[in-house]
């Protein structure tokens, strides 16, 4: 078993961490510290973007759910006569430059999440230097930036912040990395203007639920109701930030899933796929973006969307709106 696999079963259960994670966790928490302390009073320098910036992210390792809710809060915005886009790092591709994505974006290149949000037609931007690429959307029209995972990237000014909470697995033995999963102390959730809880209710959040209930072919778009498979054995692959979510959801349909997690972002090549069997293989929406080039017949996509409260849209888009009527 992989050592990241054991620290976090240590996390989340019952066994303790190891004892050498503990130092580590407490130097990662003063640099960390340090850091927040930095921009706080101003001596390591923010920037304040033009528009507004609502900063989507969690204080805990792996996934959480941010992409939906993100693709869910974009379409929101445009709804209410907003045109939003999204800036991100791109974690798993190769692009350092700030770039503007097309309309159809090479994952390896640009990573798999902003891959798949800039395919809901979203504007997507790409770039170690978040504000280099947030003006990129700010320069092809946008009035309203969303930051997908960067909670933690000070550097970017923000006029919201929203926290995503795992409602399953919590905070879990909540210590720091690599100790447990916190990237930042629990009292951080203090500071964030909302929270969204995927999967359930915690702390006041705001709940949010990721709905599917279909399979779409990976060959030619044709989809399906997952009921289609119920009773039936396929592979489940899923390189994401809890993978045992997505292996949980198929079963709730009475699929009988042969679980195949990889690490999140995991660049996929055709020898992953080589089990040995004709069995359908399903995957999740993001992983399903890296498998497009060399996928073969029988292989699915089971996508997802968030759905929230209308009170957390509303709430939102009057945060949006006071910071744009103070910044003008």
């Amino acid at each position: 078993m992989a050592l990241a696999q054991k620290l976090e079963q240590a996390w989340y259960g019952e066994r303790r961490t190891p004892l050498w994670t503990h130092p580590l966790a407490w130097l990662y928490g003063g640099v960390t510290g340090l850091r927040r302390t930095f921009y706080r009073r101003g001596w390591r320098r923010t920037v304040r973007l033009p528009v507004p910036v609502v900063v989507i992210g969690n204080i805990t390792a792996g996934g959480t759910g941010k992409t939906p809710l993100t693709i869910a809060v974009a379409r929101e915005l445009r709804e209410r006569g907003f045109t939003p886009g999204v800036v991100s790092r791109g974690y798993g591709g190769r692009q350092r430059e700030p770039l503007l994505l097309n309309e159809s974006p090479n994952p390896q290149q640009v990573g798999d999440e902003p891959s798949l949000i800039r395919t809901q037609g979203i504007p997507v931007a790409v770039g170690r230097n978040r504000p280099a690429a947030a003006r990129l959307l700010i320069g092809a029209g946008c009035d309203v930036i969303i930051a997908d995972d960067g909670l933690q990237h000070y550097r970017l000014a923000r006029d919201v912040e929203i926290c995503v909470i795992d409602a399953v697995r919590g905070f879990g033995n909540g210590r720091l990395l690599p100790a447990g999963p916190l990237r930042e102390p629990l009292m951080r959730l203090v500071t964030s203007d909302m929270r969204v809880c995927n999967g359930g209710e915690r702390m006041g959040a705001y709940p949010m639920q990721l709905q599917g209930g279909e399979a779409c072919s990976l060959s030619d778009d044709t989809c399906q109701p997952l009921t289609a498979f119920t009773g039936q054995r396929v592979h489940a692959v899923a390189a994401i930030g809890h993978p045992a979510r997505f292996f949980d959801s198929l079963r709730a349909y009475g699929i009988l899933p042969i679980e195949h997690a990889f690490p999140d972002h995991h660049a996929f090549i055709p020898a992953d796929f080589h089990f040995g069997d004709d069995l359908p293989v399903l995957m999740t929406d993001k992983d399903a973006i890296k498998c497009r080039r060399f996928a073969q017949p029988g292989w699915w996509r089971v996508p997802v969307h968030a759905e929230l409260p209308r009170e957390f849209f509303e709430a939102l888009a009057g945060r949006i709106k006071t910071s744009h009527t103070a910044a003008s």
